[in-house]
């Protein structure tokens, strides 16, 4: 293969995270954008999946709901989806069933299933994908717990500086002494 059509098939790990979405709490990709990724139509991936059913329980693919779809098609911001998803009252082309969501086992899986070398290299990149964003996660979750230390460190000298300026006002608000003249008096004074 001469290297201008490899570059042409070669696909970047920033790519592949632009398709990667959070539905139910999980890092996912549908089933049309890895198909387009592996340059096979989505109904042959599909089919391959429901063939080899049992390799995929409910963690690594499920099929979104209608609600998660339309939610997701705002999220992606494009009509991409909306021509992806057709509703029962509008049975003229595009798809018509919901698109199925696979978690990265799940994409992981689908290298067993796909017997391609084409395949196998956009699994390696996707992997790679998921495993950056989950580092990405993981150093926010650092540079949140250690946004929450300081901010209880700074929260408890916070207490200790109330309570200095609380005595600040107490001594403050207590009546001065009555002043008294120093030295000898006298009964007319």
């Amino acid at each position: 293969m001469s290297e201008v059509l490899k570059k042409q098939n070669a696909i970047s790990i920033e790519v592949v995270e632009q398709k990667i979405y959070f539905v139910r709490g999980q890092k996912v990709m549908l089933d049309s954008d890895l198909a387009e990724l592996y340059q096979v139509l989505t109904r042959h991936l599909n089919k391959a999946v429901k063939r080899n059913f049992d390799r995929f329980p409910g963690d690594f693919m499920f099929q979104l709901t209608s609600e998660e779809a339309e939610l997701l098609r705002f999220q992606i911001g494009t009509s991409k989806l909306r021509s992806q998803i057709v509703t029962s009252k509008e049975r003229r082309g595009g798809r018509r069933s919901l698109p199925y969501a696979f978690t990265e086992h799940g994409v992981a899986m689908l290298s067993s299933v796909l017997n391609s070398k084409r395949a196998v290299q956009v699994n390696i990149v996707i992997i790679r994908a998921f495993i950056k964003l989950r580092e990405i996660l993981a150093t926010h979750k650092d540079l949140a717990r250690r946004l929450d230390d300081l901010e209880r460190k700074y929260s408890e000298h916070d207490d200790e500086l109330k309570a200095v300026f609380d005595a600040i006002r107490k001594l403050l608000s207590t009546p001065a002494p009555t002043k008294r003249r120093i030295g000898f008096t006298t009964e007319r004074q």
